[in-house]
Order: structure tokens, then C-alpha cells, then sequence
């Protein structure tokens, strides 16, 4: 995974200039705060967390209705 340097911020930048998270994401739509020089938490803004979220339901939740599909027969057996 490559990840862009000029959105990575250390946890005590992050702990001390919230701000400059905030303005991170607003010009990069992300900022990536590290822990221990690693990659630990992601920081986007709400709008971008939705649309993630609305696609993962798509995805999954399609995957979840095909699995249950193929399977009912043997679901309903088990249920009893």
C-alpha cells in the first residue's frame, strides 16, 4: 500500500495540532496518523466515511443475500 507522505502525521502532532489534521484532510481528503512510526489511524471527512460505508453495505450485503439464496434449504434445516 503506498500512502502519501504529505498526509502522514505523528501522534503527538496530532495530540497537539488537531487542526492541522483538519486541514490535511481537507486538501488531501485524508491524513494518516502514526503510532510508534506506524500507519495507525486514518482521519477523512464524514462525507467520505458514508460513501465507504454505503458501498461496503452494497457490497456485503449483496454477498450475505447470495450465501443465504443458494443455502436457504439447508438454513431452514438447521433453524430447526
Amino acid at each position: 500500500m503506498n500512502v502519501d507522505t504529505n498526509v502522514l502525521v505523528s501522534m503527538t502532532e496530532a495530540n497537539q495540532n488537531f487542526s492541522r489534521i483538519v486541514r490535511i484532510v481537507d486538501e488531501n481528503g485524508i491524513a494518516v496518523i502514526l503510532k510508534n512510526n506506524l500507519p495507525r489511524y486514518t482521519v477523512m471527512s464524514f462525507q467520505e466515511y458514508d460513501e465507504i460505508q454505503v458501498a461496503r453495505r452494497k457490497w456485503f450485503g449483496g454477498i450475505a443475500d447470495d450465501i443465504i439464496s443458494e443455502n436457504h434449504e439447508a438454513l431452514m434445516e438447521l433453524a430447526k
